[in-house]
Parts: structure tokens; sequence; C-alpha cells
């Protein structure tokens, strides 16, 4: 650490948390958690579309959270949804996975404004290293989407929305907290008639806390840094559009070295976007968009000579024909590079794999239906040709109801990992396949209520896997059967969102439930919140589960998570966040030998934000 943590900035924390509540980058105003329910999105069509007109079960993490803390990881953010099971190795920092409706891990796709962020080699994103610095709002589209995006697609997809300037400003935030833990952000806007730019800088520091609960001579905090920048320069028209974006992010972790005494080891991180899109309307019912885009992925052991790096191209064009009023029609091609320099465990290789995915999807939108069907083709170097498909729908029965149904399968594609590598890797394995049914309905009710209720199934065919740590084939079978059931409300400033999340994932040879998967999620935020001041708290809970070890589960645990802001004036802005403010330790996952993974405690904080 650079700086020596001052004990009354933890007081300062929490006197601030009891009379305010959060929100950081947002200078004019503060969005609601309600204001979701006529919010645009744009996962779910490639275009923007009120979420309540989406044929398909999506959800916001929304400005509110997103904005209420520089310090709070990626991670932390997707908690916030009940139907998304965190796994952390630790606390911030550590390894994480994303358990989205009880899917794989690498079942999920995770976005940055179109560009692919899952690791071609691992088939996952690196979520403990994602910067959320500039983020709007985070969409989670849930269930299959391969037709619009292809591999990886099964259990859904996690986009981050990131802000395009909107005026000329310019803002400065320092945020500290405990575990000697601070990040500070700057950044300018310009905007002028459709012209606009950005700049970012940001570095966090934290010396963090223990990543497992052995009590050894040897135990210490596996201390985290990270530091990075971005910029953002274009134009948006009626006609036309057209921007690049450039991120660079990097830093210093250490994680468990799997020693069993306490010890760390220490690795270095870098991940880097480019981003070039474009958009033209052709005709007054044709819309052309274009995207080439780079994402790089690098980690180098400091302790071993082991390293990743990993890049990820690709090109796309698609276009949009409002052929008749109602109707459209959306087509596209997507051609992408996923290359590989990887040394483990003194076992090298480097490879790459090239794909072209053709798709075509028609969306029609009426007064009370509103449907969208697709089909995807996957040309692969590796395995041919594969094809899947979508059908959904939303009807309005009644001016306050609305049911919708999604039928679709998907595929996740071998890593570069499951394919060459030297211990187990099958050059000859096929995609991993499935078949998702899914229906629901959404209800406006009196005095600001809302709620709606999902019901939904999937059965994925030859998943990858491995008998007795032999080569790895297509030889599993899993199927996962699950709801979810959400209540809203909102008066005036104060509002409340209760969400309930059921799954049963289970492998159909064993009939046992999977491994980090707990049936049962609830999250409830609720506050009050306006231009001035809000304080908001919120609850997140998980049943048990079980791990790769029979004669071990981990344990169910509920935290509580509490946020205040205060706009002094319209310059000058103070907040405070307490995550975990019961301080509650809970067994994360299960390590080995009778230890396990245990979460990053409290982490109280309190900041400010100069804007101009």
């Amino acid at each position: 650490m650079t700086i020596k943590f001052q004990p009354t900035a933890l007081v300062g924390a929490i006197a601030i948390a009891m009379g305010f509540s959060a929100s950081v980058f947002a200078q004019d105003n503060t969005t609601t958690v309600n204001a979701s329910l006529d919010t645009l999105v744009v996962t779910a069509t490639r275009s923007e579309e009120k979420i309540t007109d989406v044929p398909a079960r999506i959800s916001l993490i929304e400005p509110h959270i997103v904005e209420q803390s520089p310090i709070a990881s990626f991670p932390d953010l997707l908690k916030h949804d009940a139907a998304i099971n965190m796994v952390q190795n630790g606390g911030m920092g550590q390894l994480a996975d994303m358990y989205l409706r009880g899917t794989e891990s690498d079942h999920t796709l995770v976005l940055r404004d179109g560009i692919r962020l899952n690791n071609p080699s691992s088939g996952t994103a690196n979520l403990a290293f994602i910067d959320t610095t500039d983020i709007q709002q985070i969409e989670v589209l849930k269930g299959p989407a391969s037709v619009l995006y292809g591999t990886d697609a099964i259990g859904g997809v996690v986009q981050l929305v990131s802000k395009t300037p909107e005026k000329t400003s310019a803002f400065i935030t320092g945020e500290i907290g405990e575990h000697q833990t601070y990040k500070s952000v700057l950044g300018a806007d310009l905007y002028d008639d459709g012209f606009y730019a950005q700049i970012r800088g940001q570095r966090l520091e934290s010396d963090a806390t223990q990543v497992t609960n052995q009590k050894t001579d040897r135990s210490e905090t596996a201390s985290f840094e990270q530091k990075g920048y971005s910029a953002k320069l274009g134009v948006e028209k009626q006609q036309f559009a057209a921007s690049i974006d450039y991120s660079r992010n990097e830093g210093t972790n250490l994680y468990d070295a799997y020693a069993f005494d306490g010890s760390l080891l220490k690795q270095d991180f870098e991940n880097e976007i480019v981003n070039l899109r474009g958009r033209a309307k052709v005709t007054e019912n044709i819309e052309l968009n274009g995207r080439l885009s780079q994402f790089k992925d690098q980690v180098e052991q400091k302790d071993s000579t082991d390293f990743v790096q990993s890049k990820t191209q690709e090109a796309e064009l698609y276009g949009k024909w409002n052929f008749l009023p109602q109707h459209s029609i959306l087509a596209g091609v997507t051609q992408r590079n996923l290359d590989a320099d990887i040394l483990s465990y003194g076992a090298p290789y480097q490879e790459d794999v090239d794909s072209t995915g053709y798709y075509v999807q028609h969306q029609f939108k009426g007064e009370k239906l509103n449907t969208q069907a697709g089909i995807r083709v996957e040309d692969n170097e590796k395995y041919g040709s594969h094809t899947v498909g979508q059908v959904a729908a939303r009807y309005q029965i009644l001016p306050a109801t609305s049911i919708y149904t999604n039928i679709g399968t998907a595929f996740k594609s071998p890593t570069l990992n499951e394919l060459y590598n030297a211990w187990n890797g099958n050059p000859e394995l096929a995609p991993e396949e499935s078949m998702s049914y899914e229906a629901g309905i959404d209800q406006t009710l009196a005095l600001g209520f809302k709620t709606g209720l999902s019901a939904y199934y999937t059965e994925v065919e030859d998943l990858i896997g491995s008998e007795n740590f032999g080569k790895l084939g297509n030889i599993d079978k899993a199927t996962y059967k699950g709801g979810e059931l959400y209540l809203a409300w909102q008066q005036s400033d104060l509002f409340a969102k209760a969400a309930y999340s059921y799954v049963k994932s289970e492998n159909d040879e064993t009939h046992q439930d999977l491994g980090r998967r707990p049936r049962q999620g609830f999250t409830l935020t609720t506050g009050i919140q306006n231009e001035i001041y809000g304080i908001s708290a919120s609850l997140i809970a998980k049943s048990k589960s079980k791990d790769w070890d029979k004669n071990h589960q981990n344990p169910g645990y509920a935290t509580v998570d509490v946020n205040a802001y205060w706009n002094v004036n319209p310059h000058v802005k103070l907040f405070s966040n307490i995550q975990n403010i019961g301080d509650v330790e809970y067994k994360a996952a299960y390590q080995d030998r009778g230890y396990y993974y245990v979460n990053g405690g409290r982490l109280a904080s309190a900041g400010v934000t100069f804007t101009y």
C-alpha cells in the first residue's frame, strides 16, 4: 500500500451511511430502482427495446447500484441478481465464477458494448479483473441467446453497457475504506451537437482479506491493486454514428498457493479493449451496423514461468430492414478469431480457432403481440457447422397483464484449453448443446406495485468432462429446472424490490445436484432517494449448496449492504457504503482437506465526488 489507512475513515463511513445513501457519478439526478420498468435495453435484440416488451426474462443491475461505489467489484455487483450465484475464492481480486440459473460458469457470455470478454482459453471471463468505472447499467438476459451471440450463451448474456457523454463536464472521485482500501477516479467529457469525447483514469489498492479459513503462521491477506485508463471518441447523429473506444486495465493480485499453509502466490494481469463501431441509415427503413473489436486478456505468474496470453478478434456486420410497419428483419455475419499462447505447469501450447456465424431474426411488434424468431449457422474450422434457433413471444392479454414464452437452442464451443491442453485436451471434442423452454407472466398492480413470475427448463447434452482425470470427452448431460418471482414497488422517492430464484441443477447420470449451485436465492433492495439525498439497504441471501467433495457442503448465508449519498450542491457529493454490514464470514466454496474459501467480510468506506 502507498498510503496509511486512517481509523477515522471507518467512523465517517458508518456515520454517513446511517444518514444518507448511494450513487457516485450521477451528477444531476439519481435513477430510482424502479425506473427499470420503462428502461431501454439493447442485449435482447441488438437495438433499443423497452424492457417490458422483451419476450424473455431480462433484468437490470441498475445505475443506482452500479454507481454507488467505485470500490465495488464486478462480482459484488452481480450478486444483486437473485438468479446469479457468485462463487469467489476469497475476497477482492480473487478468482470468481458465475452460475446463471444454475448453468456452468462458462455457459454465460459476458459482453462490454458487444465485445466478448470470455477468455478463449478457459471459456470464462476474468470477472474480478473487469473494471466498472464507466458503466451505465448491467443487463442480464436469461435463457438461450446463441442466435444473436453464438457460443457460450446457454445460460444467458451479461452485458456491461458503458456511458456515452451527453454534456461537457469533469469530475474527480476518491473513496477510502477498511483493509487499507482506496480508489480514485477522474474523468472528463466533451459534448457538442452530437460529437463527443471522453477520458477516464482510475486506481485501486487494497490489503484485502484472507483467502481461506486456514489459521497458520504463514497466513496473510491477499492484497490487490489495479489501475487503468480509457478513452472514447465518437459522433451520434440521426442518420449515422461512429465511435472508437479504448481501455486498458492492469494490476497485481495474490492468490491461494494450494499448499494448505496459508501461503500465497503473486500474478500480474492485464486486459485491453479496442472497439470501433459504426451505424448508417441507408434508407428510411434500412440501417447498417458494423463493429471491429479486439480483446486481450493476459496473466503472468510471478512465482513461476507460467503465463496465459489470449486474444479475441471480431468483425461483425449486420443490418435491420423494417420492410413493413410492424415487421423487421435483422441479418448479420460475425467472423471471430480466438488465439491463445499458454504455458501451464511446464506444458505449453499455442493455437487459434476461426469461426464465422451467419444469423437472421424476424421481429414483429404489434399493439398487443411482440414476437421474434431467428436462426444461426456457425461454421467452425475445428468441428464444422452447427445450427441453433429460437422463437419467443410476449402478449398483452390485459392492459396490466402480459405473458411470454421463449423456446430455443444454444451451444458452447470447446475452449482452447479443452482442445489442446497437454494433460487431457481432446481436439475431437464437439460443442455442448442445449434446449430451453420458458414461460412467464408480468402484472402491474395498484398502489405502485408490479410483479412477475417465470418458470424454465433447460437440458444440456454433450457436456465436456473427464473420467478418472483422463482425456476429456462429451460424456455428461445435465438439466436445470427452476423459476423466478419478483415484486417491485415505488411511491415518489420510496422504493423496494424483492426477487426470489429457485433452480435444481442435476447431473442426469448420477441424479445429484451439481456443485456450487444453491437451489434458492433471494435479494431485497429498499430505501429512499432523490436528487439531493438517499439511503438504501440490500439483502442478499443464498441457500446451502454441494461442492466437489460430497462430504462437504457450502452453508447458506445472508448479508446486508447499506449505501448513502448526499448531493451537498451541484458540484459536491458525499457518499458512503458498507458492504456486509454485519461482517458475516461465510464459506464461499470448499477448497480441500477440510478448508474453505471465505468471503472478504465487511468493507466500510466513504468518499467524495467533485464535479465541474
